[in-house]
């Protein structure tokens, strides 16, 4: 929350108004390693790679928006849908503190109307493709989660196999870092970056035995990434999710 009032000493704040309200639940995060200079192209201006460990991450991630309310309206037939999207990490320090928040290169989900509002309000990088995806559970105490997306009439994939046995997740842990990024950012010009806040509480995790990541890369991200996104990850992650509420972005304004 940003300090809006200061009355008799004492700082009044006030939340941003809420953009989104929703699910975001069975999250599936292959996170690989990729060198600093591909990212450089995608970082909003005021901000800063966010590396884990000397490490620039980026995080293909697939979950289920789940009882979506878009300025407190349930629109029909977008209530509850797949997406996957691709993501990096960045700082930003507002004069006070830093923000850890997350920068999608791409974001994709079966409905039209999202890609609108999104991409013209926030200026993310959506796009409607036909998606589905499956929850198959096992005898041995696990679940495995599928996202899928068509492209150029080909299937792509993106899941994993997690443990149903669900745990904290500790602090200064690999965990942590990646999912633990609560505001968003967006380059809008040389000078300008969209920020947002998003408010969840503290997901719990479930380790991952085995996890697939089957998709035309170039197609969907570009040459630039495919070296790296074709290669093992690093780690990948379960988390269950929760409620969550996107708050309306403001512009963050540098060098003018």
């Amino acid at each position: 929350m940003n300090p809006a009032d200061k009355q008799g000493g004492i700082f009044l704040f006030m939340a941003k108004s809420e953009f989104l309200k929703a699910q975001w639940k069975n999250l599936v995060m292959l996170n690989y390693e990729v060198e600093a200079a591909i990212l450089k192209p995608y970082i909003p201006v005021g901000t800063v790679l966010d590396l884990w460990e000397g490490k620039a991450l980026v995080s293909m991630v697939g979950f289920m928006f789940l009882d979506t309310q878009v300025m407190g309206i349930k629109w029909p037939w977008h209530v509850n849908f797949e997406e996957v999207n691709l993501r990096f990490y960045v700082r930003y320090y507002n004069g006070t503190e830093w923000k850890r928040g997350a920068v999608f290169i791409s974001e994709i989900v079966p409905k039209g109307m999202i890609v609108l509002i999104a991409n013209n309000l926030y200026k993310e990088h959506y796009r409607a493709l036909p998606m589905r995806s499956s929850i198959t559970g096992s005898a041995d105490n696990h679940t495995q989660f599928l996202y899928e997306w068509k492209l150029n009439g080909r299937w792509n994939k993106l899941g994993a196999t997690a443990s149903n046995e669900l745990v904290d997740i500790k602090a200064g842990s690999p965990e942590e870092f990646i999912l633990e990024h609560y505001w968003g950012y967006n380059g809008l010009s040389a000078t300008k970056t969209m920020e947002y806040q998003v408010e969840h509480i503290s997901w719990q995790t479930g380790l991952v035995r085995e996890y697939v990541f089957d998709a035309d890369v170039a197609a969907l991200y570009g040459e630039a990434l495919k070296p790296f996104l074709e290669k093992e990850p690093v780690s990948a992650f379960y988390a269950l999710g929760s409620d969550i509420t996107v708050r309306m972005g403001e512009k963050i304004v540098v060098g003018e």
